[in-house]
């Protein structure tokens, strides 16, 4: 059976006035408040010298994985998976059904920082004005500079930490637009149907059916069990190489010539018999190309992550 879509991928925006002034406002009273501290702090009187103390030695700041020598901060995981269930809770969904979703998170974080490292490797630079250009963005579409800030302390960023995740993010969508241009309009492609069986015995006897000249399309409208395809005859459609869910019908559909029908094609959902009608380029449907774009990020950040170190240093 077709997959009717695949999944979809990736706030934005820039320095607001009000953080620029804040900011500003900050260093000068900092300023103004030591320069104030220093005048009425008396002058010491000599005495023999001391020993420097050595400076306390610094904390490592505990991270949640390293990627090629980048490391994901356990404080940054911690806020995306807060974010996570924030955004999961409003839609109404349980966290206790969600599975191992911590982990799916970190593996989210893992994928944009190697397709982002992989960009940056291609020669991608983002320019700060854009980075700056989605901010404003951002506060515009909140509703301006006091929304932005609290936006800001609801969503656990900070205006630095969210600066820092645009950039990762534009870079990682760069590389993914980079791969997925090697998806074309048009692919070889076969317009196949098929039969649907729940034993090997039900697909014996109509395999032999269709050979004693019996109609495909007749037989699978009223005995196939897959019932997305059963009103149509069995019909598949066009479809290219790695778009179907069931790859052992892709794979004999591809493995004949139009007019020939397969053997008994025997996969997780049951018994097949695959005919197909028709073999060329065509044109790619909308999912289709959906489905190809995301596999071929698939299928690199698949490379990636067996030839990059990648320490993850949180529990399963």
């Amino acid at each position: 059976m077709p997959a009717e879509a695949a999944p979809s991928r990736r706030p934005a925006a820039s320095h607001p006035g009000w953080v620029r002034q804040a900011a500003s406002l900050g260093a000068l009273l900092l300023a103004l408040l030591l320069a104030s501290c220093a005048a009425l702090r008396p002058s010491p009187t000599p005495g023999p010298p001391t020993a420097t103390p050595l400076p306390p030695t610094a904390t490592p700041e505990p991270m949640a994985a390293l990627v090629d020598g980048e490391p994901i901060f356990l404080a940054a995981f911690e806020e995306e998976v807060a974010r996570y269930e924030q955004a999961q809770v409003s839609l109404g969904i349980d966290l206790a059904t969600l599975g191992a979703y911590r982990r799916q998170v970190l593996d989210a974080l893992i994928d944009r920082k190697l397709l982002a490292q992989g960009a940056q490797l291609s020669g991608e630079v983002v320019d700060e004005a854009l980075v700056e250009s989605r901010l404003d963005a951002l506060a515009t579409s909140l509703g301006g500079n006091e929304a932005m800030g609290a936006w800001l302390v609801t969503s656990g960023y900070t205006v630095v930490s969210l600066r820092d995740a645009l950039r990762e993010e534009i870079l990682a969508d760069r590389m993914a637009d980079r791969l997925a241009a090697g998806v074309h309009d048009s692919e070889e492609q076969v317009h196949a149907r098929h039969i649907l069986l729940a034993t090997q015995a039900e697909a014996d006897d109509l395999l032999a059916r269709i050979q004693n000249g019996e109609d495909f399309a007749e037989l699978a409208s009223y005995l196939s069990l897959d019932l997305s395809t059963r009103p149509a005859g069995g019909d598949l459609g066009w479809f290219p190489r790695d778009y179907l869910l069931v790859p052992e019908v892709e794979q004999a559909a591809f493995g004949l010539q139009p007019g020939e029908t397969s053997g008994v094609v025997v996969s997780a959902q049951g018994f097949h018999i695959v005919q197909t009608l028709e073999r060329e380029v065509h044109p790619l449907s909308a999912a289709a190309q959906r489905v190809l774009r995301q596999g071929m990020v698939e299928n690199w950040l698949a490379d990636r992550r067996k030839s990059e170190a990648i320490e993850v240093f949180l529990e399963p």
